[in-house]
């Protein structure tokens, strides 16, 4: 039987030809990313040990991204933290204001390659497997000794293929298809194994849709999205051998299929990422704030969605829209493009790309009792504020269609 994409990384990065669902394995590692709130923890990990020299400063990345700039004295402190220990190790890649942008996103645009092996100190980190490489998040004491070794065990996960037939109709997008997925699968639905999604549906997808899909594996569980690289993610990374792929013979744990032709926009309803509607019987839900943005939908093809809904088009009294590009290469391409003018001229506010209110840490934070409808990835009692306050999860579409009439709104009758 052949292997898995997945299975044959991770023999890769352990120097054996063949591995298989439920070994462990040692393997070395291609790139190791931390961030402002997860490498302080780490570095004080370090610290403990007395040793803080990384393996290979060229493949630590650092990038600030959670607070920026800095909205505390506290963490004011946490930056100055990490920019002493780049320096200190001569680590070039190191993100902050001025280079910045969501960690995850920053990742895509300049470091990861196909069949690499990728761990970073946060959770969404799943993302990168949408340029077929295996990415994983990891804690922040892992993380040191990731740091210092360049190395970490691994239990090969099963696979789950998530076959996905036909294509999106106009109005609907990635982020309703893992919403979808998630609502189908619950939250540990595929509990430490990978999610490979494949089929001519995704085939039709682009990098950017691939990358809210593979997002948000681990709100099911998952241990990586991942997808078989082709000509798109050639293109997008520059590669120039041929990528590793799951053998046709390769064995997975579970089948599931989505006929994509006949998907509706979706919502995930508090407090739980798997407690998913589609549009048409949420009801009347109104919204206080509308987020556009994350390191799940704040990439370009995102923002030209939502400006497709809200052109000529104003912010509805009594909501607040708030749209974060994921980069800075996003921000000045959105900008070229019109779509940042557009979002303000609609009564919106633009910030620097970074995290935002998705964490309930900056830029958005949610008072008592108010509703946000977002394209983040968490909904979970208190993510972006007061525990009293409400998260819908929507795409780009549904949430520029929500700031217009200041209530969950199906974006499609905006775009016939």
């Amino acid at each position: 039987m052949g292997m898995t994409i997945s299975e044959k990384i991770l023999a890769k990065a352990s120097g054996r030809q063949k591995v298989e669902a439920g070994e462990y394995i040692v393997g070395k590692i291609d790139l190791a990313m931390i961030h402002d709130l997860t490498g302080p923890l780490t570095l004080n990990v370090m610290k403990e040990v007395g040793y803080d020299k990384p393996w290979d400063p060229e493949k630590v990345v650092i990038i600030l991204d959670h607070q920026v700039p800095a909205n505390s004295t506290v963490t004011a402190e946490l930056h100055k933290q990490l920019r002493h220990y780049a320096k200190k190790h001569s680590i070039r890649n190191f993100h902050e204001v001025g280079r910045q942008g969501v960690c995850h996103q920053v990742l895509a645009e300049s470091y990861v390659k196909p069949g690499m092996l990728v761990v970073g100190a946060d959770s969404h980190t799943c993302s990168l497997g949408a340029l077929g490489a295996f990415a994983t998040g990891i804690g922040s004491t892992e993380m040191a000794s990731v740091i210092l070794t360049g190395e970490m065990w691994f239990r090969v996960p099963e696979t789950i293929k998530f076959n996905l037939k036909n294509r999106l109709s106009k109005g609907v997008s990635a982020k309703d298809i893992i919403l979808k997925i998630i609502g189908d699968m619950g939250v540990d639905g595929a509990l430490y194994r990978a999610a490979e999604f494949s089929g001519d549906g995704v085939e039709s997808l682009s990098v950017d849709s691939r990358l809210t899909m593979c997002n948000m594996a681990i709100e099911m569980g998952g241990k990586t999205g991942i997808v078989n690289p082709d000509k798109k993610t050639i293109e997008f990374t520059g590669v120039r051998e041929a990528p590793l792929r799951s053998d046709p013979d390769a064995g997975y744990a579970a089948h599931y299929e989505l006929d994509l032709g006949k998907l509706e926009p979706q919502v995930a309803m508090p407090h739980s990422v798997d407690n998913v509607k589609p549009i048409s019987e949420v009801g009347e839900v109104e919204a206080d704030q509308v987020f556009i943005g994350s390191c799940t939908n704040g990439r370009l093809e995102d923002l030209e969605a939502a400006a497709s809904v809200i052109r000529g088009r104003k912010v509805k009294d009594g909501t607040r829209l708030i749209v974060i590009p994921a980069s800075q290469r996003i921000y000045l391409e959105a900008e070229r493009k019109g779509y940042i003018r557009e979002f303000i001229e609609a009564g919106g506010v633009v910030c620097n790309p970074n995290c935002g209110p998705c964490l309930g840490g900056h830029m958005g934070i949610l008072a008592d009792g108010e509703v946000c409808v977002s394209t983040s990835n968490r909904n979970f009692i208190g993510r972006m504020g007061s525990t009293s306050s409400k998260v819908y999860l929507v795409s780009p579409e549904t949430a520029a269609a929500t700031a217009v009439e200041g209530k969950i709104t199906d974006p499609r009758k905006y775009l016939r």
